[in-house]
């Protein structure tokens, strides 16, 4: 279908421009200083058939995008200047042992900047919605060109309930993890407020996933500090056992939440929900706890609601079954992500002494499947979930375990091993945090930001994003298993606003 007059001169002046960077300015950059680097072993594990994963990242703009020019030249700016985003996996048989190898490559702006051709008659913003989210799930059947560096940004011009327009950005998981490819996107925006301004990120973890107490004066305080020792080898020990078990049988219970063999190569539909981030706060700060400790509780009061009605309707008796097994592999980054200035000052300056990349360890994160009468409980539960999780080095000894898989076996093995993971467990979780203040799109005001992927072995993926003051609960489903998302969505909304009523009412007691 031919598209609206401003998409088809944007494609027009689209096609006029093939922009390349020469092997010039890669060297003026630093970028050869990359020719050679080996794929890191996570990285490798995302080229395997049955593994191959992507990110997306979808944006919401506050005005729609009639000028590409500048996004190019933003682009050319920013991530055409990292070295990853201008560079190939090649398999190197130079050797004795082939090696996976990123090779810079020169960069075609035309390959990169995806203009889809989407019905121009004028229609409602609540149809526009389901276009955009059927474009988008339409990503999720494709894979990346490995001739060209593997990303590429799609751009959306309609209107939907939510915003003016709309960009997507689409890259191959092996360029980063998650927490990594979203810091080096907001890098590449700015304040709306301020231009000159980088986006500024509430406080985050920058040291190790787990920092034992110094040890005090005193025999007591001693002895303390040696059992902390026992505890985080207890809690370490417990943790590998439990993730070697599931790697060989133990599996979660079969729920309507549960994926099946051949997940990965499914359809996924992505959906997302706005709810208010001072909602998630008034909770936190009533129990005394922390924002991730408040997503856990009603991720767990969310998913209980959910299976109970599916129960409900599907079975005759209105009991619901105990011990349901519901577990979330967690994707965790062992070596911290830099801060958005830095990753600024690789770009514009080409340094490439900021480390970057794929180093990530899985933990598993049990979801308690149970109604509770207070619905407090569950942010309780949450944040023993959390705090026990926050003492073991579960992510740091899966890391290790695999890299050694993939130096003894191979990443064929490694990757066989890691699905079977999946396979056993019900859901991926994340908690990505966002922006204090708008930002700008090279120049285009941003609405939302909502980051999926797709490519692993599981009916339900769910990622929380923050953004100035709002929250974004974002679900990658398989319709086939799940096929009716928003009502899980709306599951969500609901199960916060409990909670957040709950947690006022004892407020008003304190």
């Amino acid at each position: 279908m031919a598209g609206s007059p401003d998409e088809l001169h944007m494609r027009k002046r689209l096609r006029k421009i093939n922009t390349k960077t020469t092997a010039e300015e890669k060297t003026a950059t630093g970028t050869t200083k990359w020719e050679g680097e080996p794929v890191s072993p996570a990285g490798q594990l995302f080229h395997e058939p049955s593994f191959n994963c992507h990110i997306i990242s979808i944006f919401g703009l506050g005005i729609p995008i009639n000028n590409v020019d500048a996004v190019i030249e933003g682009l050319q700016a920013t991530l055409v200047r990292h070295p990853r985003f201008s560079s190939i996996p090649v398999l190197d048989e130079s050797g004795s042992k082939k090696v996976l190898r990123w090779r810079p490559v020169e960069v075609n702006m035309k390959d990169h900047i995806i203009i889809p051709s989407l019905p121009s008659e004028p229609t409602s913003p609540s149809s526009n919605d389901q276009l955009v989210e059927d474009y988008v799930s339409s990503l999720s059947l494709t894979t990346m060109d490995r001739s060209r560096p593997l990303w590429e940004f799609h751009i959306i011009n309609i209107p939907t309930t939510e915003c003016a327009a709309t960009a997507v950005f689409r890259g191959h998981h092996s360029l980063g993890d998650g927490m990594s490819l979203i810091s080096l996107l907001l890098a590449s925006t700015r304040q709306s407020d301020d231009p000159t301004k980088l986006p500024s990120l509430p406080p985050h973890r920058a040291g190790p996933l787990y920092v034992l107490p110094r040890p005090e004066e005193g025999i007591c305080a001693f002895l303390l500090w040696i059992f902390s020792f026992v505890v985080l080898f207890w809690h370490t020990l417990v943790d590998v056992v439990l993730f070697v078990a599931t790697t060989l049988f133990l599996r979660d219970t079969e729920t309507p939440l549960k994926g099946h063999k051949g997940m990965e190569c499914a359809k996924k539909q992505f959906v997302h929900r706005t709810i208010r981030l001072d909602d998630v706060k008034s909770v936190k700060n009533a129990m005394g706890c922390t924002v991730n400790d408040v997503l856990v509780g009603v991720t767990s009061a969310a998913l209980s609601r959910y299976l109970y009605r599916k129960h409900c309707e599907t079975k005759d008796e209105k009991k619901f079954p105990r011990n349901t097994r519901v577990r979330s592999t967690l994707l965790v980054n062992i070596r911290p992500t830099p801060g958005i200035h830095a990753l600024a000052e690789m770009m514009e300056e080409g340094k490439t002494d900021a480390k970057y990349g794929n180093r990530i360890g899985y933990m598993m994160l049990q979801f308690p499947i149970v109604i509770h009468e207070d619905p407090l409980d569950y942010v309780r539960q949450g944040t023993a979930i959390a705090a026990r999780k926050k003492n073991s080095l579960e992510a740091i000894a899966s890391y290790f375990n695999a890299k050694l898989i993939v130096k003894l076996f191979g990443t064929k093995v490694a990757c066989a091993l890691t699905n079977k993971v999946l396979m056993n467990t019900t859901l991926s979780f994340s908690n990505l945090v966002g922006p204090l203040e708008q930002i700008c799109f090279y120049g285009y005001p941003i609405v939302y930001i909502a980051p999926s992927v797709y490519g692993h072995p599981h009916a339900l993926t769910l990622h929380y994003q923050s953004y100035m003051n709002t929250m974004k609960v974002v679900m990658a489903v398989d319709d086939s298993v799940i096929s009716d998302s928003h009502q899980l969505l709306d599951d969500f909304v609901e199960s916060l606003s409990v909670i957040r009523t709950a947690a006022e009412k004892l407020s008003k007691k304190n």
